[in-house]
């Protein structure tokens, strides 16, 4: 299989919750054909689906054309009775990867801790035929001990295990050239994230804003989520053209998902947009 590119339907969430099935017809009429779920309940999990049983989600993807590739999934998921929950809904619905949709750390200790549970959950996921994945924003390049984050947890799990989910935005945002860290994960990444930063924000590295040392939790995330720093791809100044290129020299290379965590638009006019400006690249 060739690359392809898909949406995660984060993206579209408000209109999800007003109506999911008829925004699944919207997505699949704009022309997506994969699309990434997302589970951010593990006490709820088909709060994010419209409640729909995974045959029935399965049903209506089919019926608009969509295949649903992957999910993200909160940390809850990598507790064994939900990460069950997950591999049963995941078989049932047809997805095969699940990611970490976002983590913290305020030391390399509990970088240490994660380690150890994604290796964990990830010898599960893989034994039930699903891969598990780690999704970045940036805090992921702050550093402990002179060392990034994602270098740590890269460094300290089994690289058939765990793989990275790489979002492309979040890593210029955390000062590091996505094109270069891409080409460092190696094969470790076959799917990535994009979506483009606004010309006008300055500065682009978030660290320049908070510090190194900050101490980075939602609380502070959400403060970093303003809908002015975020813009549909190829309305900004990211280069994705090179970012494709390089994601695309990867023989495993899957899926690239637009995922537009906020918009000035309408989510759908916004992901359309977007599905334009990256359907004309994979045709070049």
């Amino acid at each position: 299989m060739g690359l392809e590119f898909g949406l995660q339907l984060y993206s579209v969430r408000d209109e999800l919750t007003k109506d999911f099935k008829g925004t699944l017809e919207k997505v699949a009429a704009i022309g997506y054909r994969n699309v990434e779920l997302f589970f951010h309940d593990a006490n709820n999990i088909g709060g994010t689906v419209g409640q729909l049983k995974p045959a029935e989600l399965r049903q209506e993807l089919d019926r608009h054309g969509l295949k649903a590739v992957s999910a993200h999934i909160d940390l809850g998921f990598l507790e064994q009775d939900n990460a069950l929950q997950i591999v049963d809904y995941a078989k049932e619905a047809g997805f095969d990867s699940v990611a970490i949709a976002i983590a913290f750390f305020a030391d390399k200790e509990e970088v240490m801790a994660m380690c150890g549970k994604l290796d964990k959950a990830g010898r599960f996921f893989k034994e039930n035929g699903i891969q598990l994945y780690y999704h970045n924003h940036f805090e992921e390049f702050q550093k402990f001990d002179g060392q990034y984050v994602l270098d740590i947890i890269l460094e300290n799990t089994e690289e058939d295990l765990l793989k990275v989910e790489f979002d492309t935005y979040w890593a210029l945002r955390g000062g590091v050239d996505p094109i270069a860290y891409l080409n460092k994960l190696g094969n470790r990444c076959d799917l990535i994230h994009q979506k483009d930063l606004p010309a006008d924000v300055k500065p682009v590295n978030l660290f320049e804003v908070i510090g190194d040392d900050a101490r980075i939790d939602m609380e502070l995330m959400i403060k970093l989520h303003k809908i002015e720093y975020f813009t549909e791809a190829g309305e900004g100044v990211m280069d994705i053209p090179a970012i494709l290129k390089a994601f695309r020299s990867k023989p495993g290379a899957r899926y690239l998902f637009i995922e537009q965590d906020w918009t000035t638009k309408n989510q759908l006019e916004s992901v359309e947009i977007s599905y334009h400006y990256i359907s004309k690249l994979f045709q070049a």
